[in-house]
């Protein structure tokens, strides 16, 4: 059997064809004059969306997850030939460095607004930047999280990298799966829902334009911070209190567990009134599923079976 590396396959006609292609990132329309092949990712979820497409041979290594996270098996099976460039955010001459192309990050999610690594500081490196939808709140006004951002993400990658055609059959199973797993739901009276990421004194929770708002609306409910014109923010507790969460999901990563999290809440008493609190009514998601990826449709499924009280 004869094998086309990939650099052979870049030349076949199909393949030069299908370039220069043009994408919508934030507020940028990036140009591609031919697919990336050193590739880096940030954090655990967008790795995740580069190794679903089949891109694990286009990466020369990923940023940004063993400062914060564990990886499960899935993941560490993903990523075993692959070196972690950096455990928290890069620097510039890590990724140049590596002598990477691409850079897969979004804003908070290892870039920073005005910090070292940015798309305009990269491009001297000859490092392009493709930025996480969710992310573009960071950068001005825009619509509120729907899942449809982390479907464009992935659409946009399978441009990128010249694999539309396994994006679009990912993204037309996740659709008709979501249909499956919400067909008959009620969104009439959705349930008052709270996101409790981290934080003692004051929490760490999920505004309008983060993807537990897209997810908890899939599943039937309403997240009591939906005014919060943010994607992630800290808070005060008094508003979780005022509006009485119905349901708590936890996000769980970091050292303090999702337990830790949850006897936080059932064991003070300034929470003893609130309804999730006196029903013991908790959905714990992962990071990795609470963040834009491909286990979003699995988190839908963790909320409608938690919702309903299963």
């Amino acid at each position: 059997m004869i094998r086309l590396s990939f650099a052979a396959l870049l030349m076949s006609a199909g393949a030069a064809l299908a370039y220069p292609v043009t994408v919508q990132s934030c507020n940028r329309q990036v140009t591609f004059e031919a697919p990336p092949a050193r590739a880096v990712s940030n954090d655990v979820n967008l790795t995740e969306m580069m190794l679903v497409l089949g891109l694990r041979d286009r990466m020369v290594g990923y940023t940004g997850i063993s400062g914060w996270k564990t990886l499960d098996e899935e993941m560490r099976e993903g990523v075993a030939e692959l070196p972690e460039l950096a455990e928290r955010y890069p620097g510039k001459e890590v990724l140049a460095g590596a002598e990477a192309d691409f850079f897969f990050a979004g804003w908070n999610y290892g870039m920073k607004v005005g910090g070292e690594v940015t798309p305009d500081t990269l491009a001297p490196f000859g490092i392009q930047v493709y930025e996480l939808t969710e992310s573009c709140i960071h950068l001005g006004p825009r619509p509120r999280s729907s899942m449809a951002d982390m479907y464009a993400d992935i659409l946009n990658l399978g441009r990128i990298f010249g694999v539309e055609e396994r994006a679009q059959a990912l993204v037309e199973g996740w659709q008709a799966r979501l249909d499956e797993v919400t067909g008959g739901i009620d969104h009439s009276a959705p349930l008052r829902v709270f996101v409790y990421d981290s934080g003692e004194e004051a929490p760490f929770t999920a505004g309008a334009h983060a993807m537990p708002t897209a997810l908890i609306e899939a599943a039937g409910g309403r997240n009591i911070m939906d005014d919060l014109e943010k994607s992630w923010a800290e808070i005060s507790w008094e508003p979780v209190a005022e509006r009485n969460p119905q349901v708590v999901v936890i996000v769980n990563y970091g050292d303090v567990t999702a337990e830790q999290k949850i006897d936080f809440m059932k064991t003070n008493p300034a929470f003893a009134d609130i309804d999730a609190v006196r029903n013991d009514r908790f959905v714990v998601l992962d990071y990795v599923e609470a963040t834009p990826g491909p286990r979003n449709i699995a988190a839908v499924e963790k909320l409608v079976a938690g919702f309903r009280g299963n």
